[in-house]
């Protein structure tokens, strides 16, 4: 595998019909990234689905085939919000405390 820096060409929200939601939380990749990128001096497209906007210009490491430079690969951080970690800990816990005073009424 060789190296490149890749730039990203747009980025857009993919609003895409029966995206379920669960808790308020989309469960998909949102963004389409399309980004440019040279290999063995050619012009290379790509793209990836994204969480996360990525501004137009951005550059990241990619890596592709010598042999078949339009064969890519690439890391894009994957964060997880907390906020969904927070609300089941949250249900958790109000859960134990209303059990708690159920069984104390008796």
């Amino acid at each position: 595998m060789t190296s490149a820096i890749a730039t990203v060409t747009s980025c857009t929200y993919d609003a895409g019909a029966g995206r379920a939601l669960a808790f308020g939380i989309s469960t998909s990749r949102n963004f389409h990234i399309t980004f440019n990128y040279w290999a063995n001096g050619e012009l290379h497209t790509g793209g990836y689905a994204s969480a996360t906007a990525v501004p137009q210009g951005t550059l990241f490491p990619i890596t592709y085939d010598p042999d078949a430079p339009h064969l890519h690969s690439h890391s894009t951080p994957t964060t997880r919000s907390p906020i969904l970690a927070f609300g089941i800990a949250g249900s958790v816990i109000l859960s134990a405390l209303w059990l708690a005073i159920l069984h104390g009424c008796r």
